[in-house]
């Protein structure tokens, strides 16, 4: 095993200008769930890589799904047989690798007359599903009366209710997902670098890549480096990296947005995470998370901004509406919603479909010059996407006298913090690993809050919590705040404080209160370590003004 990189902030300035002139066997530039699972799975074989990020990890779609690594139950509507196999052999995968990351969670799908599915073709599909996905036994569905599935959900609308179908799906924090992946990665020898855009692409007298031409977005510095193979997996910008390879030709991108409510439980009390019918035949998600329920999705065709997606006002009241049909006591309205986030599909055209009948398959291109490109996919199917593409680049390698690689070793790798004895043991290892940190002097509410978030990492925020409690002078913050917010830095590559309030933590979206009372301190605290010029640390509590605008204002209309 190669050895193991940082991934601290406070080394991020010396990690570019290393990189500087070095030549990688693989780089990849996007620093998604995608680019994430690639980096894990190529250091594991052996193969060197950097992976470049020209936003913070996980900045734009993998921080902004629906938060489900779920076995895509409407692609059989849909009749993607191995999409479903697929996807849903590959969640058991993704659960058991991180289980801190990665919840079961029942989901209601209730069923009325004249819905999108019927009791009959309900229970069938479901059992097609637990079939093809490989579920096991004591999550497999089962059928309920109307009377039982009101019993779970009493705010369903009853009119026309038939029963519901009751099933698993996997809960999980995306961006905390993608980050335990990168995480793993460095802690095998990956190099991984936030805001480094990929400003040009660097080519040799025959026209084959040779390598990347890297600007730092915080410094402005340019290095060049170079890599035996470059993947491009940069989401909703793959078609910008194709045009400046000039191999933007075929097939291209459809991007869609889907938009998601937050809203307090006490406007929107649901008990139960349900999947139900809209007025016009599509289905969206209605899931209770830490006192709040999210909803969505939306799925239009966008064309704007992929870096900054917004809500708008019809988006906003197409949930709305879907809610209240459904949940018909609830009597939502615009004021009712605290915070909400769009996010972007980078999707593959398929012309004349409607945005929701898109194939969520993933695809491979490989350009003239060598750029390989992944396009497509869903969060669920990033371990075996990467498998894919490792598995090509390997291969590529070989081709051109380099040394040969095995096969992939991530089916059964914990991710960082996810090494806890298996996910059957998880309940345990909180019980155990909060009575440790009790046995430090922790709250044991705080205690387990960690455990749960951070896995096997808990125990560095055990070790942090007692080192900060010896120097409480040095800040004014709680022990609740400042240690996550020290991890973050330390051994997260946060940066900016949108990286931590967003991506290390989802206050921004979860926890609204939490992150207003608490944005200055921190703001405060991340310019005290992290040396910056007033300049800076007014670009950066700007940064983190305009998000919190982005997800508490009103709609916007388009």
């Amino acid at each position: 095993m190669k050895q193991s990189k940082s991934f601290s902030s406070m080394d991020r300035k010396q990690k570019f200008e290393d990189m500087a002139g070095s030549t990688y066997d693989l780089i990849v530039i996007g620093g998604g769930i995608t680019g994430a699972g690639i980096a894990l799975d190529a250091v594991t074989r052996g193969i060197s890589i950097l992976l470049l990020e020209m936003q913070d990890f996980a900045a734009g779609t993998s921080s902004r799904s629906t938060k489900l690594v779920h076995g895509g139950l409407r692609y059989l509507k849909q009749f993607e047989v191995g999409m479903v196999a697929e996807v849903g052999k590959e969640r058991a995968v993704v659960y058991e690798n991180g289980p801190h990351v990665t919840t079961p969670e029942w989901m209601l799908l209730p069923i009325h007359q004249g819905g999108t599915f019927g009791k009959f073709s309900t229970s069938i599909g479901l059992k097609v599903y637990d079939f093809l996905a490989g579920v096991k036994r004591g999550e497999r569905r089962t059928m309920l009366s109307p009377s039982e599935t009101l019993n779970r959900e009493p705010l369903l609308k009853q009119d026309g209710l038939k029963g519901g179908g009751y099933y698993v799906e996997y809960r999980t924090d995306d961006a905390r997902l993608t980050l335990e992946v990168l995480k793993e990665a460095a802690a095998h020898g990956a190099e991984l670098i936030n805001y480094a855009k990929a400003e040009s692409l660097n080519y040799d007298a025959s026209g084959r890549i040779t390598g990347i031409t890297v600007k730092d977005m915080l410094s402005g510095k340019v290095h060049k480096v170079s890599g035996h193979k470059i993947v491009n997996a940069t989401g909703p910008w793959v078609d910008r990296v194709r045009e400046m390879d000039g191999s933007k030709k075929g097939k291209t991108l459809q991007l869609t947005k889907g938009v998601h409510l937050v809203i307090d439980q006490s406007k929107f009390p649901l008990r139960q995470a349900v999947y139900f019918d809209t007025p016009d035949g599509r289905m969206v998600f209605a899931i209770p998370r830490d006192g709040k329920t999210y909803v969505g999705t939306t799925d239009t065709v966008y064309k704007n901004d992929p870096g900054h997606p917004f809500m708008t006002v019809q988006d906003r009241d197409y949930i709305l509406k879907a809610v209240n049909y459904m949940f018909p006591s609830v009597k939502l309205i615009g004021s009712d919603v605290e915070s909400a986030w769009a996010g972007v599909r980078p999707l593959i055209l398929e012309e004349g479909k409607d945005p929701s009948e898109i194939s969520r398959k993933d695809e491979i291109w490989e350009s003239p010059s060598g750029l390989i490109t992944i396009a497509g996919g869903k969060l669920t199917g990033y371990r075996k996407m990467a498998d894919t593409v490792v598995n090509l680049v390997a291969k590529r390698i070989q081709e051109g006298g380099g040394q040969a690689f095995g096969p992939c070793k991530t089916k059964n790798l914990p991710i960082s913090g996810g090494n806890v004895g298996g996910a059957a043991n998880f309940p345990a290892f909180i019980r155990e690993k909060t009575q440790l940190g009790v046995s430090q002097g922790l709250d044991s509410k705080l205690a387990e809050s960690w455990v749960r978030t951070y896995g096997t990492n808990a125990e560095k925020l055990f070790q942090l919590a007692h080192e900060i409690g010896n120097n409480r002078e040095e800040n004014d913050l709680p022990l609740s705040v400042i240690v996550p917010l020290v991890y973050a830095i330390q051994h997260e590559m946060a940066v900016k404080p949108v990286d931590f309030f967003i991506r290390r933590t989802g206050s921004l979206l979860f926890k609204i209160e939490w992150t207003l009372k608490w944005k200055e301190p921190v703001i405060q605290y991340m310019a005290s370590v992290m040396g910056w010029t007033p300049e800076q640390k007014e670009t950066f509590a700007g940064d983190l003004e305009r998000e919190l605008a982005e997800v508490t204002r009103p709609a916007r209309t388009e």
